[in-house]
C-alpha cells in the first residue's frame, strides 16, 4: 500500500506547474486536500519578511535649532534683553575738553520677552484581543504603536519648529513676522531662478545675504550667519552642478557649486563655518509662492526652541467598556524663540520665478 495514498491530488495540470489550484489569484484545492491537511502545508510554505515597513516620511529640525530640555508645565517662556544708550550717543560726545562739568550717563532698558507653549498629548489604545493575539505572531503591537507616537511628535515639533501653527498664532524659522525680507538679484536670465544662474551669480546671491545679515547685527562676531536653509530643489542643483573658473585661459572645474560656496563665503573667511542645507518648509515659502533662502545665527544665544517637558508615558488604563487597554503620552514645547530678529533674513525668489 502506497503510504502517501490518503493525500489530496491535483489535477495534471497543476501538478506540472508546480502550484495550487488557482481561482481568481487564490490558491484553492477539493474538499479532500482540505481534509488532508493540505491547506495547512501551503500556508506554512511561505517566508515571512520580519521588517515592517513604516510610512516614508522625514524630520530635519534638531539639525536646524537648539533644543533645550527642562522646564515644567508652563504656559509661556520669558527672556530678558537689555540695551544701553548715553547723552549724546557713542560718539563725540564722550569726549572731554579742558573744564567741562559734566558727563554723559549711561542708561540701560530692560525688557521681557514673552514666548507661547503649548501642550502636546496623544494616546495608544489597544485591544484586549489583539494583546493576545500578539503573543502568537511574536511582535510588539505596543511597540508598533509608541513608534506611531514619536513619529507623529517628530512630524509636530518639525512644524512647530519652522512655520508654527496659524492656529495658535505661532510661526517659525521659516515664517518670522519680524525677519528682514528682500528678493535676490535677477541673473542674466531675466530672474532670480537658481536654476538659471550662473554659479557666480549663486555665490554673489550666498555672500550678499550672508553680508547684509552680518550688517544688521552690527557685524558683531558673535552674530556672523551660520546656517543657511534651501528647497531641496536648489539644494539638489548646487550640488550637482560643477562650479568652473576661467583662469589665464584655462578652465577650472570645482566638483560643485556647492563644494565652492563651502570654501569661499563670507562666514568661512571671518572665522565661522557655514552650514547649507534643504528642508521642505523653504519650497513655496517666499513671496508670490517663490522659494525661501532663509539665512540665520544658529546658536541659543539668537534662537532656541524650549521643549519644556519632553514626551512621556504618563498613564496606562485598562478600559472595560471598549474591551482594551489606553495609554496617555504627553509634553509641553515652546514656540520658536527668536530673540534678535535682525540676525534672521528672507530671501525670496530662488525658485519659482516666472
Amino acid at each position: 500500500m502506497n503510504k502517501f495514498s490518503n493525500v489530496g491530488t491535483f489535477d495534471a495540470g497543476v501538478i506540472k506547474s508546480g502550484a495550487a489550484p488557482v481561482a481568481g489569484g487564490v490558491p484553492t484545492m477539493d474538499a479532500a486536500g482540505i481534509a488532508s491537511g493540505q491547506a495547512f502545508l501551503i500556508s506554512e510554505l511561505e517566508k515571512r519578511d520580519p521588517n515592517i515597513r513604516k510610512p516614508l516620511t522625514s524630520f530635519t529640525y534638531p539639525r536646524d535649532i537648539v533644543i533645550q530640555s527642562g522646564g515644567g508645565w508652563v504656559d509661556y517662556v520669558s527672556a530678558m534683553s537689555v540695551g544701553y544708550g548715553t547723552t549724546g550717543g557713542s560718539g563725540a560726545s564722550l569726549i572731554q575738553a579742558g573744564g567741562s562739568n559734566g558727563l554723559p550717563i549711561v542708561q540701560a532698558n530692560v525688557d521681557k520677552g514673552i514666548y507661547k507653549a503649548h501642550a502636546v498629548a496623544m494616546a495608544l489604545r489597544i485591544m484586549f484581543q489583539d494583546m493576545q493575539r500578539a503573543n502568537f505572531i511574536g511582535r510588539s503591537i505596543d511597540q508598533l504603536l509608541q513608534d506611531g507616537i514619536r513619529l507623529t511628535y517628530d512630524k509636530h515639533l518639525d512644524q512647530n519648529t519652522y512655520v508654527g501653527f496659524t492656529e495658535y498664532g505661532t510661526t517659525g524659522l521659516v515664517n518670522n513676522p519680524n525677519a528682514t525680507v528682500s528678493t535676490v538679484a535677477d541673473g542674466a536670465s531675466g530672474n532670480g531662478n537658481w536654476a538659471t544662474k550662473t554659479p557666480n551669480e549663486i555665490l554673489t546671491d550666498v555672500n550678499t545675504a550672508l553680508t547684509e545679515t552680518w550688517a544688521q547685527a552690527e557685524y558683531s562676531l558673535d552674530a556672523i550667519p551660520n546656517h543657511i536653509l534651501i528647497p531641496y530643489e536648489e539644494y539638489t542643483y548646487i550640488m550637482n552642478t560643477p562650479f568652473t573658473l576661467v583662469a589665464e585661459g584655462a578652465q577650472v572645474a570645482f566638483s560643485s557649486i556647492y563644494e565652492y560656496i563651502k570654501k569661499h563665503n563670507i562666514t568661512n573667511a571671518n572665522g565661522g563655518d557655514l552650514y547649507i542645507g534643504a528642508t521642505q518648509w523653504c519650497k513655496g515659502a517666499g513671496t508670490g509662492g517663490t522659494d525661501r533662502m532663509v539665512v540665520y545665527v544658529n546658536h541659543e544665544r539668537f534662537v532656541k526652541m524650549d521643549e519644556l517637558v519632553p514626551l512621556n508615558r504618563n498613564m496606562t488604563a485598562p478600559n472595560p467598556t471598549n474591551f482594551c487597554y489606553d495609554t496617555a503620552y504627553s509634553a509641553n514645547v515652546s514656540e520658536v524663540e527668536v530673540f534678535y530678529p535682525q540676525t534672521i533674513t528672507y530671501w525670496d525668489h530662488i525658485g519659482g520665478d516666472t
